[in-house]
């Protein structure tokens, strides 16, 4: 059976409800950002169709991004394409995905911003505890410099983590990528002004190429946040530095920047 985590959207964009009940080794359980948390199969049945009808509204496609997949979870990136009113909106999307086996999960997560729908930032609170032990030993090389960098409010050293072609994504997606050293220190040195980001880091998954981490933002700062819960994804290049860094939450970094 092909990995639940990649054919959940498909099959929420297609309506299958027979796949998206079959994908869950137990009473289904997703929690999403619109909807929250979706507990049990009649609960389910009703996001899924409630789903489905938003996004058919808006005439909705799925570009894939990428997938990361370790044996304990996997997290899909996709682009959601929708049609408005006032023009296209491309709306990134991630969706991890706990494994149980036989390619069915016990949990999803689904990830991604509000803004590109509704021009506002929304607190979600966390989804997950944060992991005292296993999620920081398993950072390395650098992503851990990365997060390092990030804690220490270093702008140097974080624009130093990128390759020269490199790419930060924020989670509105669209025009908000920053590619090169030059754009990377102007974007870095506007959110990184006040200091470093704190961030409570959850789950890890790593598959040597690209390293997701779910987390919890709890500082800004000096500014002490109301945790947010949110997924970003560090790819490697060729050189072993980053080639981008992909970021799904609603922290409302402009604001706090100032």
């Amino acid at each position: 059976m092909t990995d639940f985590t990649l054919n959940y959207l498909p099959a929420l964009l297609a309506g299958d409800h027979a796949a998206l009940r079959a994908g869950f080794a137990g009473e289904p359980q997703v929690d999403e950002p619109l909807f929250g948390p979706v507990g049990g199969a009649a609960a389910f049945e009703r996001f899924a169709r409630e789903r489905h009808a938003w996004l058919v509204s808006y005439a909705a496609t799925l570009e894939p991004v990428r997938t990361t997949v370790t044996a304990d979870r996997s997290v899909v990136e996709a682009l959601l394409h929708l049609r408005r009113l006032d023009g296209a909106t491309e709306l990134p999307i991630a969706v991890v995905g706990a494994h149980t086996g036989g390619g069915q999960v016990s949990a999803l997560r689904v990830y991604h911003s509000q803004w590109p729908l509704f021009g506002r930032h929304a607190v979600r609170p966390p989804l997950l505890a944060r992991d005292l032990g296993s999620a920081h030993q398993h950072l390395s090389d650098i992503v851990a410099a990365y997060q390092q960098a990030l804690a220490a409010g270093d702008l140097e050293a974080i624009v130093n983590t990128f390759e020269p072609d490199g790419y930060f994504r924020e989670p509105a997606g669209g025009e908000y990528l920053y590619r090169g050293q030059a754009r990377l220190r102007e974007f870095m040195a506007h959110i990184l002004a006040s200091g470093g980001i704190g961030l409570e880091h959850c789950t890890v998954t790593d598959d040597g190429v690209a390293c997701a981490i779910e987390f919890n933002a709890v500082s800004f700062g000096p500014q002490p946040l109301a945790p947010q819960a949110g997924v970003a994804v560090y790819e490697r290049g060729p050189s072993g530095k980053l080639h981008a860094a992909r970021i799904y939450d609603d922290v409302n970094v402009e604001a706090l920047a100032g």
